[in-house]
C-alpha cells in the first residue's frame, strides 16, 4: 500500500475543513425585478436552496458600482453597490438573511486593480503632480519613443484581455500599467496609502457583518522593480506574437507575503469571529502557498486561509494557451492533485474547485455532457469533494449545467473572448480561421459559467420573467432545480449527499491522503484516514467499465477488508439495485466511497 501522507489531528482541523463554499455570480443568479439582471434580492429569495443544499458560505462576484467593462470586476466605489443589483440595505438583508440560516457572507475583493472611473483613478490621471499620482503604476514612454509610438510601451508584457499592459494617458503623455483591461488601471501597493485605504474599506464591509473576502489574482499586487523603479521586458511567448509574458515580473512578487501580513493584520486584528480570507493567486507554487496559508486562522505565519491555484484547470491548456485547447488526461490531473495533496498535508490548506466564473462547465469540460451526464457530473462531483482542502460549488454544478453552444463570433460576451476574436480579425484572420477559433474557444470560454441560472422549466429557465443580459441554455426546460429537488437519483440529491458526507465525516475534513493506482489511466483512487476511521474513493473516469485490480493491489493485504466495507455513497442507479459494493469493476462514470471503521 503507498505511503500516507500526513495530516494534523483532526481536533487542529480549521472550521472551513468542514464546509463547502457556493459561488454566486450575481448577474446571472436571479432576477427579482424583470429587468434581466441577476440582483440582491434575488440572491435572498434563493438562499433556502442554499441550506438546503447545505453549504457553510456563500461567495458573491463583484456587486460593487461598476461600469460593467469586465462583469464587475472593474469597480468604481468600492463601498457602494451597483444599481443594477440593487442598494446597501439589499445588501444588509441578504447578510441577515444569510446569518439566520447559518451560511456565512464572503464578498469579492478585487483590489490589484480598480475602473478607471474610480475617484481615486480620475484623480491620479488628472496630472503628473497629482497627490494620487502613485496610488497607481504610471510611466514615461520608453527611453528613445515618444508617447504613443509603436513600441513606446514601457515594457512589452500583454494584458490577460490581449494587446499590450500599457495604455497612453493623452493628457499627461505618460502610460498606466492595467494587466487585465485598460479600464482596470493597477493600484500601486508600494504606497503605504494604498494599503491603508484598502484595509479601511475592508474593515467597513466587516463591520456590515461581512465574513471575509475572496482576493482577486490577489498575488500580482508586488511587482517586481528593477533597483531604478523600472519594469523589465517579459520573455516572448511561444506563438511569437508582439507581446511577452510579464508574469515573471508580477507573480507572487518580493513583497506579497509583507503587503498581505499588513492587511491581515490591520483588517482583522482583535476581532473576534470566524472568517475567511481566500487568495487567487495564478501561477503560485506549492512550495509559496503552503508558507502564505499556514495556519492562518489559528495563529500560524500563513497571511490567507486557503488559495485558488490553476494548475489543474490549465492542463488542458497548449503551447498556445487557453485557446489552443488539448485532451484531457486523467494522468496530468493525479500528477497535480497528488502533488498538491502531498505538499500541504503537513502545513497550509487548498481550495477544490472545478467551475467559477473564469471555467467552463466541468460535465463538459472533462465529463461526458450526452449519454452520461449524471453520471460524469456526479463522479467528477465525487472525486474532487473528498480530498483533503475545502470544496467550492459554482452556482449551476450542483445540477450538472453543460455548456453553451457557440456558432458564430455574436455568441460571445466576455471581454476576454471579444477581445481574442477582434484581435485574430485585425491580424488577418480569414473566414475559416475565425469560424475554427469560435469552436475552439467554445470549450474553454469564461461565457459558460455566466449562463443565466436554471431553476425551472419556465422560459429563461426561470433566471428571469424579463430579456436575459445573456443567454440562458436552451436544456434548461428539463435541467433545472425544480426538476432533481425532489428527485433521490439526481446530481441535486448527489451534492447534498456528498456536502452532508463532509460535515458527518470528520475523516473528510481532517484525514491523510493516499493516493491509488496513480498511472491507471481511467480510474482516480485514494483513500483518507485518520485513526479512527478510513474512506476509499474509487471513481471511474471513463464511459467504459474499469476493474479495479490496480487498485486491489495498492491495497495489498486489507482488500479483503474494503471488499466488505460499507458503502457510504454511490451515484450509479439503475436496475441493479444501485451502486455496486466493494472492489467489484465500476460502470461507465461510477463513484463510489467505502468507509471501515478501525480499531484503535
Amino acid at each position: 500500500m503507498s505511503t500516507p501522507t500526513s495530516t494534523p489531528p483532526s481536533d487542529q482541523a480549521p472550521w472551513f475543513a468542514s464546509t463547502v463554499v457556493y459561488q454566486v455570480y450575481p448577474r446571472s443568479f436571479a432576477d427579482s425585478d424583470g429587468d434581466g439582471t441577476g440582483d440582491l434580492p434575488g440572491i435572498t429569495s434563493k438562499l433556502d436552496h442554499l441550506a438546503d443544499l447545505g453549504v457553510g458560505v456563500v461567495w458573491l462576484s463583484p456587486v460593487y458600482a461598476s461600469p460593467q467593462d469586465d462583469n464587475g470586476y472593474d469597480i468604481s466605489d468600492y463601498q457602494a453597490v451597483d444599481p443594477s443589483f440593487g442598494t446597501l440595505a439589499d445588501m444588509d438583508a441578504l447578510i441577515a438573511a444569510a446569518h439566520e440560516r447559518g451560511i456565512k457572507v464572503v464578498m469579492d475583493l478585487v483590489v490589484n486593480h480598480t475602473s478607471d472611473e474610480h475617484a481615486w483613478f480620475t484623480e491620479s490621471r488628472s496630472s503628473t503632480d497629482s497627490p494620487k499620482r502613485d496610488w497607481y503604476v504610471w510611466r514615461p514612454p520608453r527611453e528613445g519613443f515618444a508617447a504613443g509610438d509603436p513600441g513606446a510601451e514601457p515594457t512589452n508584457w500583454r494584458s490577460a484581455f490581449s494587446g499590450s499592459t500599457w495604455e497612453l494617458d493623452e493628457t499627461t503623455g505618460e502610460y498606466y500599467l492595467h494587466l487585465f483591461s485598460r479600464k482596470q488601471p493597477d493600484l500601486n501597493w508600494e504606497n503605504p496609502e494604498v494599503r491603508a485605504a484598502v484595509a479601511e474599506m475592508m474593515r467597513w464591509w466587516l463591520d456590515r457583518g461581512v465574513d471575509g473576502f475572496r482576493m482577486d489574482v490577489i498575488n500580482f499586487i508586488s511587482k517586481r522593480y528593477a533597483a531604478d523603479g523600472s519594469l523589465p521586458d517579459g520573455p516572448a511567448w511561444p506563438d511569437g506574437g508582439l507581446w511577452g509574458d510579464g508574469g515573471p515580473f508580477f507573480m507572487t512578487g518580493p513583497r506579497l507575503h509583507e503587503f498581505l501580513a499588513e492587511l491581515r493584520r490591520e483588517v482583522f486584528g482583535g476581532r473576534e469571529g470566524d472568517f475567511l480570507t481566500v487568495g487567487e493567486m495564478p501561477g503560485i507554487t506549492v512550495e509559496d502557498a503552503v508558507e502564505l496559508t499556514d495556519g492562518a486562522s489559528r495563529g500560524g505565519t500563513g497571511v490567507v486561509d486557503m488559495v485558488f491555484q490553476f494548475e489543474h484547470v490549465n492542463l488542458d491548456h497548449g503551447t498556445g494557451g487557453k485557446w489552443d485547447p488539448q485532451p484531457f488526461s486523467l494522468l496530468d490531473l493525479k500528477a497535480s492533485f497528488g502533488r498538491w495533496q502531498a505538499g500541504m498535508a503537513e502545513r497550509g490548506w487548498n481550495s477544490l474547485y472545478w467551475d467559477n466564473h473564469d471555467q467552463p462547465r466541468i460535465v463538459s469540460r472533462w465529463g461526458d455532457d450526452g449519454r452520461w451526464w449524471r453520471e460524469s457530473a456526479t463522479a467528477l462531483g465525487t472525486l474532487l469533494h473528498l480530498h483533503r482542502g475545502t470544496p467550492y460549488v459554482y452556482q449551476g454544478e450542483e445540477i450538472g449545467m453543460t455548456n453553451l453552444p457557440f456558432t458564430s463570433p455574436e455568441d460571445y460576451s466576455d471581454i476576454e473572448a471579444v477581445n481574442h476574436l477582434r484581435e485574430a480579425v485585425e491580424g488577418g484572420a480569414d473566414q475559416a480561421e475565425v469560424s475554427r477559433l469560435v469552436t475552439s474557444m467554445a470549450r474553454l470560454t469564461r461565457d459558460n459559467a455566466r449562463s443565466g441560472m436554471q431553476w425551472d422549466g419556465s422560459p429563461h429557465g426561470g433566471f428571469t420573467t424579463g430579456t436575459p443580459w445573456y443567454r440562458v441554455h436552451e436544456n434548461a426546460s428539463w435541467l433545472n432545480v425544480e426538476a432533481q429537488r425532489d428527485d433521490p437519483t439526481s446530481v441535486l440529491s448527489h451534492y447534498r449527499a456528498l456536502i452532508a458526507l463532509r460535515a458527518a465525516e470528520p475523516c473528510v475534513g481532517s484525514g491523510d491522503f493516499t493516493m491509488l493506482a496513480a498511472t491507471h489511466p481511467h480510474v482516480y483512487a485514494f483513500t483518507r484516514a485518520t485513526p479512527s476511521t478510513e474512506l476509499l474513493v474509487v471513481v471511474a473516469v471513463s464511459g467504459q467499465e474499469q476493474p479495479l485490480d490496480a487498485v486491489a493491489a495498492d491495497l495489498g493485504e486489507d482488500v479483503a477488508a474494503w471488499d466488505a466495507a460499507e458503502l457510504v455513497l454511490g451515484n450509479w442507479h439503475d436496475d441493479e439495485g444501485g451502486a455496486r459494493a466493494g472492489l467489484a469493476p465500476l460502470r461507465p462514470w461510477e463513484a463510489r466511497v467505502l468507509r471501515r471503521r478501525l480499531t484503535p
